[in-house]
């Protein structure tokens, strides 16, 4: 499995983009950027994408695709993966044929750009060679993180955006996880707010560690917001755990 990350911030600034996880090519995991970061041919190879939550920047990618697939006349359509408040918030709030046009029902109906296929919380649905298992957190709206697993076994956790939570360290920490992408957003002078609205620093970071029964072989650390950059990096130093790190948009993560 080869992850490419094309965004791994928690708000936009040149040289930071946001969340977005491109799996061997084909399968992307949140689309806080697509088009920013991707050739054309780059762009049609993309058939699924999983979403974690329908915050702006976890989603702002999905209308554009959809918009230069049906500019460029591509004849394909890319499935939308959810659990259903996140397709639902997508459907009314996001392609209303007010924000933008409902790529649902263009060119058609039964031609769809693109489609929606919603994932229960607990449950296991197949995507191609991929078993995509979703959990839930704890954020400021409904949410929940995932376990990508390919085809050789080889597991990657990602959790979106969650502040101190259960389920999926349980739940899904019961099973070797050779990578795990998790969120941390803030410094420990701003846990109050963190905690406020469904985030981690660095310090939170280390207690939900302790949750996991199987630790993960990675842990790799998206999310952190550009302005706090230097003391997120400093603070996870301190925490001394030598499998720890910070992401950097357009590397390329191999399982």
């Amino acid at each position: 499995m080869k992850i490419k990350v094309l965004g791994s911030s928690g708000a936009e600034f040149p040289g930071f983009n946001p969340p977005g996880f491109l799996i061997d090519g084909k399968l992307l995991l949140d689309a806080g950027t697509i088009g920013s970061s991707l050739s054309e041919e780059a762009q049609w190879k993309i058939r699924h994408i999983v979403v974690t939550h329908a915050h702006l920047d976890h989603i702002r990618g999905i209308p554009f695709l959809a918009d230069n697939i049906i500019i460029k006349n591509k004849r394909h359509d890319v499935t939308v993966i959810g659990i259903a408040p996140v397709l639902k918030a997508l459907k009314n709030n996001l392609l209303n044929n007010k924000v933008w046009p409902d790529f649902t029902m263009i060119p058609s109906p039964e031609k769809a750009v693109l489609k929606f296929l919603e994932i229960k919380p607990g449950r296991t649905i197949m995507i191609n060679d991929y078993k995509v298992t979703a959990y839930k957190v704890n954020h400021s709206v409904p949410a929940v993180g995932y376990i990508i697993e390919d085809k050789n076994g080889k597991r990657l956790l990602y959790t979106g955006d969650t502040g101190p939570t259960n389920t999926i360290w349980e739940k899904a920490c019961k099973i070797r996880i050779h990578r795990a992408i998790i969120e941390v957003s803030f410094p420990e002078k701003m846990r109050a707010m963190a905690i406020a609205t469904g985030h981690l620093t660095p310090g939170l970071l280390q207690k939900e560690i302790g949750k996991m029964k199987v630790i993960p072989g990675e842990i790799l650390i998206t999310h952190p917001k550009p302005q706090y950059i230097k003391t997120i990096k400093a603070e996870i130093k301190r925490l001394r755990m030598s499998n720890i790190r910070i992401l950097k948009d357009g590397e390329v993560i191999s399982i």
